[in-house]
Parts: structure tokens; sequence; C-alpha cells
């Protein structure tokens, strides 16, 4: 057990060691401790957020006892691994595509430097899988399956792993986010001021972040997973705790894969480090320190991308535009991907207030519009860092697209609110009268 840091759902342990070996060759919920001392979190190794846990008390008819509930998790944890590590694809990541769809997927990939490009198309005409294939091209179109040697199988079975660990289920933090990321991220890598600086290895860790730095999202976000006591956010003791379990898990499928066992140790040690920073750079929570530090940059015109350290930075700052990008797209793509992530903060707060907790900020439908979370969103997250951005570009054509779009959809959403108002007060009015009338009706009605 010495290569092995275990960590149990529901804290299952057993006094020998050896039993503790078999039950986390069983469960397959092991942690593994590589050479770089970096914990990776093996492949399915947290289930779909059983929701039933957070009031079992109540529930305990149902569900049966705590242990019942925890093996069973375990063993779906279990059979959800070693599927995969068997070579078993599940048949939704088949490519059971005619001619014709295949042949607009190609035109389409044609064209995926274009920031017009319709992700949710896309994803369509390779039948769910736009992650996989938007990545094999990609790697394929910057050279990297020759600069590294990669077994073309290989990268498809690591790939196949990264795009089933998404949950399909969430309206917004699923594959096809994923996707439009490592679109977004592939523009960003060809803007001039950061392309001529750009090694392979910047090129790949920028990609592979943009593809996994939301793997295993739960769909709920990190205060809910904290004031749950979620085992997630106990290990990382509610610390970016799911930018955490993104990169930790991203390790895992790496090593699982072997995509890169090929590479000597001080490259892959490099690689799931830098991997962990631009991952961790995503955590909302840090915007504010992001920002400074880029407007400091920017300020004293002391950015050295000659500097492995300052492309670094850059590609953290790519990575967090890339991830909050959607205001910046075309109003048909940028209204659904609004549309979903308000799909998806209403369904945590349903879920708070169906278990009597606190309703999140952003997350209360009756009191949290649309229009008014993308306003704030926009205003207060988006613009600082897209003009900042601008400026480390260079006003280029994409910038002031994006700025443009930017511009715009928010003055859509702004004039959406302002009917939703209008609206309000016209019906609180009408009822109003309607109030009056029937009192007045009732008043000539009374002897």
């Amino acid at each position: 057990m010495s290569c092995l840091m275990v960590e149990r759902c529901g804290e299952i342990s057993f006094d020998s060691p050896d039993q503790n070996a078999k039950c986390v060759r069983m469960l397959g919920d092991a942690r593994v401790r590589g050479q770089t001392g970096v914990l990776s979190e093996r492949r399915g190794s947290y289930p779909f957020i059983d929701f039933r846990l957070l009031n079992n008390s109540t529930l305990s008819g149902e569900i049966g006892t705590k242990k019942k509930v925890k093996r069973l998790l375990s063993f779906q944890r279990y059979f959800h691994a070693s599927r995969l590590l068997r070579g078993i694809v599940p048949q939704a990541s088949l490519y059971l595509l005619d001619e014709d769809y295949l042949g607009q997927a190609r035109h389409m990939l044609s064209k995926v430097g274009m920031w017009d490009f319709d992700i949710f198309l896309f994803d369509r005409l390779t039948n769910g899988n736009s992650l996989v294939t938007l990545l094999c091209h990609l790697f394929n179109v910057h050279g990297l399956i020759h600069h590294f040697q990669l077994d073309m199988v290989t990268l498809h079975r690591f790939l196949v792993m990264v795009q089933e660990d998404y949950h399909s289920q969430n309206p917004y933090h699923n594959a096809v986010h994923a996707a439009d990321v490592t679109q977004a991220m592939h523009c960003y890598l060809r803007e001039p001021k950061l392309a001529n600086f750009l090694t392979p290895s910047d090129i790949m860790l920028g990609l592979l972040a943009a593809a996994a730095h939301d793997v295993d999202h739960p769909g709920v976000n990190q205060p809910f997973l904290i004031k749950t006591k979620h085992h997630l956010a106990s290990l990382y003791q509610n610390v970016s705790v799911l930018e955490n379990h993104h990169w930790r898990s991203t390790i895992g499928m790496l090593r699982e894969s072997r995509l890169l066992a090929h590479l000597p140790k001080e490259v892959t040690q490099d690689i799931e480090q830098q991997l962990g920073s631009l991952i961790l750079a995503t955590d909302i929570n840090r915007q504010n320190e992001f920002l400074i530090r880029l407007k400091s940059h920017l300020d004293n015109q002391d950015l050295r991308l000659e500097d492995a350290q300052d492309r670094h930075f850059m590609l953290q700052i790519a990575l967090k535009c890339a991830d909050i990008c959607n205001p910046c797209r075309l109003w048909d793509l940028s209204k659904q991907w609004s549309e979903r992530v308000c799909e998806e903060f209403y369904r945590q707060g349903d879920l708070e207030q169906k278990f009597e907790l606190e309703i999140s900020p952003l997350c209360n439908q009756q009191k949290d519009t649309i229009p008014s979370i993308q306003i704030g969103f926009m205003t207060y997250i988006v613009e600082p860092l897209f003009e900042r951005w601008a400026q480390f570009t260079g006003d280029t054509p994409l910038s002031e697209n994006m700025l443009n779009h930017l511009r715009r959809n928010k003055a859509k959403w702004r004039s959406l609110l302002h009917k939703q108002h209008s609206s309000s007060r016209s019906n609180d009015h009408s009822g109003q009268v309607t109030g009056s009338q029937e009192q007045t009706l009732n008043e000539e009605e009374t002897p």
C-alpha cells in the first residue's frame, strides 16, 4: 500500500491492510500517487452525487442503510471504471454517422478557427462526440501527434475517457461546454501576440487543460459541496474543490491511458504540474487575483513571452477567457449557453430548497432571472477580463469582434430585463384594479 493513498467514499475501511488493499482493487476507488508525488484520482472515482444521502435520516426507509448505499455507489464506480479500463466504450461514443453528416462535420472543422463556430451543430453532426473529434483534429493541425510521437489509438482512448467523464445530464457543465472552451482556446492560441512565442508543449497544455478543465463536474458549485459536507470538500479543505478534482481526475486518466508514458519522466512530471496550474486558474474565486496581476503586467509593459513563466501566465489568462467566453459569442449561441447555465443554477436551488438548505446566490428561480444574472456576470466578470485581453492582443479583429458581441448581447439582455419589469408592473397594476373592483362590487351587494 506504499504507492497508494486511498480515498474511500463513505469511509469504508478494514482493520487489515490486506483487506484494505483488496477493497481498493475491487472498488476502483483509489487515488494513485505517481512519481511526482501528485495525487491523481482513478477513473470513475466518484459517482454522480446521490442527493438522497443529504437527508437520509428522513428517507431511510426508501434507500436502506448508509452502508448499503455506499456499497452500491462503490460498485457503480467500479463498474464504470472497469468497462473503460477493459477498452469497452459505451455505445453512445461510437461513430454511427452517414456520409452526409461526416461531410458536414469535416466542413465545419475546416473553419474551426472562426469565432462563429457553432459547437451545438458540430456536436449533433458528430453524434455527441464533439470533444473527441475536435481534439483529434486540433492535435493533428498543431502537429502535436508528430512532435510528441503520440499513438493515435491511445490518444483517442484518452479523449473518450475525458468525454465520458463529463456528465451529459448537466445542462451546462458537460462535454459540449468542454468542446466549446477548447475551440475558443484554439482561437486564442492563434492570436499573433501569443502564437509567435508558443512551443508545442504550450499548445498541448492549453488544449488539454481546456478539454479537461471541468471533467466530472457534478452540476453543483463549491458552496453546495461545502455545506453538504461532501467528501471532495473535506479532501481539498474547501479550497478550489472542483478545480482540484478536475485536475487530479485528468492526471488519473493520463496515467491510465498511458498517453504520455513514452516521454521522459521529467517531461510528464512537468506536464502534470502545469496542467494543474492551468485548471486551478479557472476557479472564479481567483478572478481578481489574476486580473490585478494582468493589469500590472500590461501597465508596466513587462510581459516577456520569451520567458516560460510569462507564457504560462498568459495561457492561464487565455483559459480563463475561453471558460467564460459565452457572452462574447453570437447572440443565438450566447443565449443558449446563458439559458443552460441558469438552468443548472436553478436545479441546484431546487435541491437546496427541497432539503431545507439556504438557497445559494443566483440559484433562486423566483428571484434571479436570466437577464439579471447575465447582466451582472457580464459587467463584473466578463468585461474587465476581456478588455484586458484585448489590451494584451493589441485590439486584433478577434478581440474587437468578441467585445462587440459582448456589448450587443448585454444590450439585448437589458432590453429583455426591461420588458420583464414592464410586464411585472403591468400585471401588478392589473391585479390592484381587479381587487378594487371586487371590493366595490362586494360593498354594493352588502344589504
